[in-house]
């Protein structure tokens, strides 16, 4: 990975819970803003692959990543992610495996997150799509 951004910080005040997998709150100074589209498990050919909500997340992750290298950034100018999910007790239910796949392919700088609920998706398959906020040099 490439060197830790410095218009980047996280803040993670003491007064609140520890933060797993996430920062409470993101600053950015200067830069480029580079807002990525809502990504699921698509496959090149516009079909969704993955029978598991963390096969999925690694493929909606995945496609966030490409995206974001598109537009001439990395895992770690991510400022925020939102997560779509249509269960989220299943998303609870596998959060430290998650959490391996994010670190694998993101890393360890976490930006401010959420992960909220969906009746569904735009593709009636997909059971997680994750958007974003980047902020590059």
């Amino acid at each position: 990975m490439s060197e830790r951004p410095r218009h980047l910080e996280r803040v993670n005040p003491p007064e609140l819970s520890p933060p797993t997998g996430f920062s409470h709150a993101v600053t950015a100074t200067g830069g480029r803003l580079v807002f990525l589209a809502g990504q699921t498990a698509l496959d090149g050919e516009g079909k969704v692959t993955g029978d598991t909500l963390p096969a999925q997340f690694e493929t909606a992750l995945t496609n966030l990543l490409t995206a974001l290298a598109a537009a001439g950034g990395a895992p770690e100018q991510l400022a925020r992610v939102t997560v779509y999910a249509t269960d989220v007790a299943a998303y609870r239910t596998h959060a430290a495996e998650l959490g391996r796949i994010w670190r694998r392919l993101a890393g360890r700088d976490y930006p401010a997150m959420a992960v909220i609920g969906a009746v569904r998706l735009w593709d009636e398959q997909a059971m997680v799509e994750l958007d974003g906020i980047a902020v590059l040099p």
